[in-house]
């Protein structure tokens, strides 16, 4: 009931004309964001974060969280329109979405798309409504020894649940740390890999290695596959989406599926394409048309989409209630509160109630205006893409470097934001993944912070990490996951050769 009350009074700080039109506007050009080719959930969040400054955070945070949702509906108009995904999440309905499209039922995978998306949405915002206040109380508890045991677990589990390497997930994070570590070192006051650069005194934002690696380098590798855009038109009937409306509850089973795996891979950092491509498959093998799948298959489309859009609103979740967040996106607007003079963690919802609830109901309200936006709009969207790479390429290219230099107003930035977009560009091409650098620039501080203050409290003895139940069951969980990769493949060589032995 507690937290009823605190969603009908988020309602009450959300449901204003000046915010649901920001809604409508975060939507918009969020779908604008997921549609052009380079840009991206991260990217787009990054580049409209340093207008935001001057905003109210309700105000602030409600764009771009509609953004968000805009970016993620407009990639799934690109993959089944074009076959081209709009968002890496966007893959798995490619698989389905476009044969469809190309059978002539390009409305009815659209809609199924959009209304599973939302549906997935919803039940993430539910586990937030349900959960959030729960989850705060408990990391009350917290002192820095139990901090950064959760920052340890959330760095470990990308290291144990990702789906890329754990060594190039550990190289990954790597660099962010050090990235991290630029600047000014906030306990002594000395300077760490400046290099003699002044203008790296005060360390490198991760807006600008956001924006270079999500956007610059999504640029680079579209170059150079030379992408063209030879879309399907689309008209949207009032009649066909009432007709595919119908057939939704056909897939409830899916639905609810779908759903779980989103919020599982949500609050832990698997994140939304890991979610996507694991609903897939389990529809695949579950599925009793398993021929159908990859030749324009129905539930091929609900299933990523519900859980992609699942995962998307439940990373929310511990960014909120803890600091972490469950995805590239997230730390992104995690960077934002921080910018913002808040500070994401249990404390946020005793100091900030308003914001937290109002961010809450606003996550019900942007998902019901981003579904009617985005079918009302898919005309105008998908003519975009008409449009020659040629002309699109170096607006996308100038729309990067004034966010880059909106950041500080410095031209050195615009060397970085290069940089950056050659690491990505980099990471892309060696199949590195970007997320754990981004999540080590966000948390690296936060993270070095707590273990100092952990080491001064207990005079130097790593003893602290197991000095009660909760913090070594949060360190036990985190050295499970990191090494887990590590000692199951040994295990599998070890047993090997029994097994072929045992055979023979």
């Amino acid at each position: 009931m507690e937290n009823f009350a605190s969603l009908l009074h988020g309602f009450g700080v959300a449901l204003t004309t000046y915010h649901v039109m920001l809604m409508m506007i975060g939507v918009l050009l969020g779908i604008l964001v997921g549609v052009l080719p380079g840009l991206g959930a991260p990217n787009g969040v990054s580049l409209l974060l340093p207008l935001t400054f001057t905003m109210d955070p309700v105000a602030a945070i409600i764009l771009l969280t509609s953004m968000y949702w805009g970016a993620l509906f407009g990639g799934s108009t690109t993959s089944i329109l074009f076959n081209i995904p709009g968002e890496p999440s966007s893959v798995a309905t490619t698989f389905d979405g476009y044969p469809m499209a190309r059978q002539g039922q390009a409305t009815q995978a659209l809609t199924l798309a959009f209304l599973s998306a939302g549906f997935g949405a919803l039940v993430g915002v539910i586990l937030i409504t349900v959960l959030s206040t729960w989850v705060a109380k408990f990391a009350l508890r917290f002192s820095s020894p139990e901090y950064f045991a959760v920052y340890f677990l959330a760095f470990a589990s990308f290291i144990g649940l990702g789906a890329a390497s754990p060594f190039k997930t550990i190289v990954s994070m790597g660099l962010g740390f050090a990235f991290a570590a630029v600047g000014m070192d906030t306990v002594s006051g000395g300077l760490r890999l400046t290099y003699g650069f002044n203008e790296l005194l005060s360390g490198i934002s991760f807006l600008i290695a956001v924006i270079g690696l999500f956007g610059i380098g999504e640029l680079m590798l579209t170059m150079e596959e030379g992408l063209r855009f030879d879309g399907i038109r689309a008209r949207v009937k009032i009649r066909d989406v009432f007709k595919t409306v119908a057939t939704l509850p056909r897939y409830w089973v899916t639905l609810l599926r779908s759903s779980a795996v989103g919020c599982w891979m949500g609050i832990t950092p698997g994140g939304p394409t890991a979610a996507s491509f694991m609903s897939y498959g389990l529809a695949k093998r579950l599925s009793r048309r398993k021929e159908g799948f990859g030749r324009g298959e129905p539930e091929g489309v609900v299933a990523p989409e519900t859980a992609d859009h699942a995962a998307g609103s439940s990373a929310i979740l511990p960014m909120l209630a803890l600091g972490v967040p469950g995805s590239a996106t997230a730390a992104v607007m995690m960077g934002g509160l921080m910018i913002w003079g808040l500070n994401p963690g249990p404390m946020l919802f005793v100091e900030r109630p308003d914001f937290v609830w109002g961010l809450i109901a606003s996550m019900y309200l942007g998902n019901i205006v981003a579904v009617l936006m985005v079918l009302a709009t898919i005309p105008l969207f998908a003519s975009i893409l008409r449009i020659p790479f040629a002309i699109i390429g170096p607006v996308i290219v100038v729309v990067c470097f004034i966010g880059a230099y909106t950041v500080a107003g410095r031209p050195f930035d615009l060397w970085l934001a290069l940089a950056f977009g050659g690491v990505g560009y980099l990471f892309k091409k060696l199949d590195y993944p970007i997320a754990p650098l981004v999540l080590a620039m966000v948390l690296g501080d936060k993270a070095e912070d707590a273990f100092r203050q952990s080491m001064i409290m207990s005079r130097g003895s790593l003893s602290i990490f197991w000095s009660n139940g909760l913090v070594a069951t949060l360190m036990l969980i985190g050295l499970a996951l990191a090494f887990g990769p590590l000692l199951s493949s040994t295990l599998g060589r070890l047993l090997k050769p029994k097994t072929s032995s045992a055979v023979a």
